[in-house]
């Protein structure tokens, strides 16, 4: 736990705007008081949600991507801290964890020149040690019983999901996946375009649905492992958007009976948000009222094991927008898992 950065009440201070006859989310939300005993004092907590940050661009740069997702996670939380606290947020049963502390890797970042081979693979191993801290972080989350809200952050950190919830429930997971790209990229060292393939290779998932796959970036040669393995499903989001060959519903129940027969992380890239600023922002891809059906369907279902949203990159301009577009995620997924089917 030498990574992680507790919120606390000063942290709350400075974020949290309150108002004269209004009861905001950070003022009924909960938060450690010790970095001593995580899993204990989260196991004992009367609480159901841990939300953590993973403030990083590491493996979006490994990835040959454009950085700026480390700047996501204050973001995000100053806008859920201000939301209305009531009977349809649940502020009361969450507890703002804090952040995983990664500005060693991000100086060391600073130094890497993308059009170097050499500073990819440097960047891929830096992967490899932020792996480690997000499975170990993930994993006591689930251990003690409650279920992680994780705002990214690249989603090279799909793999420390996956594999920390697999330890903690000792067997593989399943996922669905929002996303443009499959993620399912060759093992060439760690970076945010193959955080499934590592974690399937590796025996951490085993279901694996990918919803809005879009074909103009998707390889002949991935379309070839895609369709070799049973086990991986995907939807095009020209076959449900453009072609409009399946209603989103059936595409959602269809991808629910795939993966949740057992454990399934949600996985939402706001790559695939239309107009959401990101490392890879799209100019056709889901709305925002769809991105939230999505998350609200599936988060109704018992078997929902987290939640995680990555790779959005706000700027001066965006950040109030963007910040909104999580909090709205995050509680949509709160009040679908308080309401399961």
């Amino acid at each position: 736990m030498d990574k992680l950065t507790l919120f606390d009440k000063n942290s709350l201070n400075k974020l949290l705007n309150k108002r004269s006859g209004e009861s905001k989310f950070g003022q009924d939300v909960k938060y450690l008081t010790s970095i001593s005993n995580i899993y204990e004092q989260l196991k004992s907590l009367d609480v159901k949600y841990v939300i953590i940050g993973l403030p990083e661009d590491v493996g979006v740069f490994a990835n040959h991507g454009k950085t700026g997702t480390s700047k996501t996670w204050e973001i995000a939380l100053k806008t859920l801290l201000n939301i209305q606290s009531n009977e349809f947020t649940s502020a009361d049963k969450v507890l703002i964890l804090g952040h995983l502390n990664f500005s060693e890797e991000l100086k060391q970042l600073d130094k890497l020149i993308p059009t170097k081979t050499k500073h990819i693979v440097a960047a891929r191993n830096l992967v490899k040690d932020i792996d480690k801290h997000v499975v170990f972080l993930v994993n006591q989350i689930v251990l003690a019983g409650k279920t992680p809200i994780i705002i990214g952050g690249g989603h090279n950190n799909a793999y420390g999901n996956l594999k920390g919830t697999s330890l903690a429930l000792k067997k593989p997971v399943n996922a669905i996946n929002l996303d443009a790209h499959s993620d399912f990229r060759a093992e060439e060292g760690r970076h945010s375009g193959n955080g499934f393939s590592y974690a399937f290779n590796e025996g951490f998932l085993n279901n694996y649905f990918v919803f809005g796959l879009q074909r103009n970036y998707t390889s002949k040669n991935l379309f070839k492992s895609l369709n070799k393995l049973d086990t991986v499903q995907y939807i095009t989001f020209e076959d449900l958007e453009v072609l409009q060959k399946i209603k989103f519903s059936t595409a959602m129940k269809q991808g629910l009976e795939f993966v949740s027969h057992s454990a399934f992380g949600i996985e939402i890239d706001c790559d695939t948000i239309e107009n959401v600023p990101s490392s890879a922002m799209t100019p056709s891809g889901f709305s925002v009222n769809k991105a939230r059906r999505f998350v609200s369907y599936f988060g109704k279902h018992k078997n929902a094991a987290y939640l995680h949203i990555c790779e959005a990159a706000p700027t001066s301009k965006s950040a109030t927008q963007v910040g909104k577009l999580i909090a709205f995620l995050i509680t949509d997924f709160i009040y679908a898992q308080n309401h399961l089917k």
